[in-house]
Order: structure tokens, then sequence, then C-alpha cells
């Protein structure tokens, strides 16, 4: 079809407006107006766009309004992409920002092939994205709470010394503390109900996790997948929910640069220089992958629980699984003891490799 005859719609979106522009071919004038956010709105929008002659062809940013909009418009028959906010180009002297000038910009760099689709989940990888997502923040809510209250007990004159915190004995010794105030007694114990609140949901969340992993459209991804080291259940759900087909990426570098461990680089003519890793990709892969990479930092043999969970898979997947951990155990060691980098630097290098592993793990089919 000849480009002049598609419609390009540019539409910028927040939890009660949308606002939309529109332009036909590659005409610089364009119409432009407001709709809801609401069934009603939605409905009025479709009913509007069927009436423009030729294709039409809608995007709008990923956010917080998640993927309604680009359902029910798919659903309507109208062709709709969702785009990588962090992708979208920027000019260095632009420093106007509103939903008008946005929903035009999209609508021009959407025309000129300018903007980073993203791969839209269905309803049941959203939900089981969520799941892992939510399991992630009470996670990080319960390292708070947890802080919190030792900052708490340091402030009294208490400091645990008798080995690591948060273990029976740590939380035995906490137990015991009473204080004459009442204001600080009851500082400690609304802590304590605190920490232990978010325990409970993550065990929860854990318990559900751990079920959704046993079904048969998550189990094999999964244990194929915990046949690398540092790679439980948990950040197996995390990878299969966040990627769902790690067949979408053609090639290894692609997934690993959709983490954003991949290092940025500034070149010119015959001079290289490369920075700090992107972190232009999804963190909650990103999270889990550094995660699992500090387990390399230990000597390369399997032990009785990876043995166990290599039995039984097939030989490709245990093979790679194999070259991973000497691999990366001889990465990690080398970065550390030979280049002298810290031990931060070592895993983030070492889980951009090993986002390599995954991929190639997801590759192979019965």
């Amino acid at each position: 079809m000849e480009n002049h005859t598609i419609v390009w719609v540019g539409m910028d979106t927040d939890a009660r407006n949308n606002q939309v522009a529109l332009y036909r071919g590659w005409e610089q004038s364009f119409k432009e107006w407001q709709a809801g956010m609401d069934a009603a709105g939605i409905r009025k929008l479709i009913e509007r766009l069927k009436r423009e002659p030729g294709e039409i062809r809608c995007v709008y940013e990923a956010g917080p309004c998640g993927y309604e909009l680009y359902r029910k418009l798919r659903k309507a028959g109208i062709h709709c992409d969702v785009i990588a906010p962090s992708l979208t180009p920027r000019k260095p002297g632009d420093h106007v920002k509103t939903n008008r000038r946005d929903a035009c910009k999209l609508a021009r760099l959407y025309r000129a092939g300018e903007l980073t689709v993203i791969d839209v989940p269905d309803e049941k990888q959203e939900n089981l994205r969520d799941l892992t997502r939510a399991r992630e923040d009470v996670r990080e809510d319960l390292t708070r709470r947890q802080h919190r209250l030792k900052r708490f007990l340091a402030r009294q004159g208490y400091h645990y010394q008798e080995g690591d915190s948060w273990t029976l004995k740590h939380w035995a010794w906490i137990r015991k503390i009473r204080f004459e105030d009442s204001n600080a007694q009851t500082v400690l114990e609304e802590s304590i109900r605190a920490v232990e609140q978010s325990q409970e949901q993550l065990k929860t969340y854990d318990a559900r996790i751990q079920e959704n992993a046993q079904k048969p459209e998550y189990a094999r991804k999964v244990q194929r997948y915990e046949t690398l080291r540092g790679v439980g259940t948990i950040t197996a759900m995390t990878v299969v929910a966040e990627t769902w087909d790690m067949r979408r990426y053609g090639k290894a570098p692609q997934f690993m640069a959709s983490t954003g461990l991949v290092s940025s680089e500034h070149s010119t003519g015959d001079h290289e220089r490369r920075g700090k890793i992107t972190k232009a990709g999804n963190a909650h892969l990103r999270r889990v992958l550094v995660e699992a990479a500090w387990h390399y930092r230990h000597r390369s043999n399997a032990g009785a629980k990876l043995k166990k969970r290599r039995k039984g898979q097939p030989e490709a997947v245990v093979s790679i699984a194999e070259r991973a951990d000497q691999r990366l155990n001889r990465k990690f060691r080398k970065m550390v003891d030979v280049h002298n980098k810290k031990p931060v630097i070592a895993a983030v290098a070492v889980a951009r490799e090993l986002a390599g592993f995954l991929w190639a793990i997801g590759q192979i089919q019965d």
C-alpha cells in the first residue's frame, strides 16, 4: 500500500485522557483532538478512526495505563503499536513537553520509522508478569523494613555482632529487647510486625510462583533454565514471564541488549570508547541475572542439587549449562584476580554472558 494512503496516529495517554494527533500520508498539516480513556471514550475514538480513508496505524508509549487501549484497537481491526519510551528520539534543545506536542512527535517519528516497537504480552502473560513483579516489590519492601528495624536498634545502642542478620538466632536476640519508654517499645513492636508481614507476603508469592512453575506451559522452560547455576525457580519464572518465547530474539546480543547489560559506546574514527552499561532495557531481567551471576564466583564443579536439576534434561541443554559453569567462573575470577576489577563489575559482566547462555537454551526445541 502506498505511504500516502496511510493515516498515522500518535497518542499521548494518561489515566483520564488520550491526546490524539493524526497525519494523512506525508502531509505536514494534522488533525488533533482529545478522547477519554474510559470505555465510551475509546469507542468514540474507534468510530472516529474508522471514518478515515485508507489504512490506520496508531502508536502510543508503554506506560502505567497498560495495554487495554492496544487490545481494544486491535480487536476493532485497527493496527496499533506500543513503543518503548526510553528509546524515543529526543532533540537535545527541546525542553518543552506537553501532551499535544508528544502526540504530534510520536506520529511523525512513527511515520519516519524511528520508533522501537515492543512485543505486547497477551493477558495471560501479563498476569504472570504482574505476579513475579509483585513478588519483587514485596522483596524490596522487606529489605527496606529490615533496614529500618536495624537502624532503629542501632540508634538505641543495640548492635548485633554474633553472626549473620535475620537468622533464628538474630530474631531471638531482637525479641528479647525491651524498652522502658512506651514510644520506643511501640516502634520496636510495629517494626517487627512490618517485617513479619512482608515475610508472610513473600512466602505467599513464592508458593504461587512455585505452583505456576509446575504447569505444563511453563514447566519445560523453567526446568531447562534451572540447569544453569544460580537460576532457581523464581529466577527462571521471571525470565519466562518477561521474555515468554526466547526465540523472538534472533541473536544472543539482541537479548543481552534488551536487558540493558551491554556497555554504552562513544566512538569516533579510530578512537573507541566504551562506558557503563546502558540500563536501557528490562530492569527486572537485569536484576535477576546479576543476582544469579554472583554464584559463578565459586568453583565451577556442579553440586548435588545442580546435578539433580540437570538429570533428565536434553543433552544439548546440559552441555550449554556445563559450558556456562566453566566460562563464567573463569571470567569472574579473571576479572577480579587478574585485572583487579571490583566484584560488582565482574558480576555485571558475567550476567551479560549468562543472558547469552539463557538465550541459547531458549532456542532448543524438542
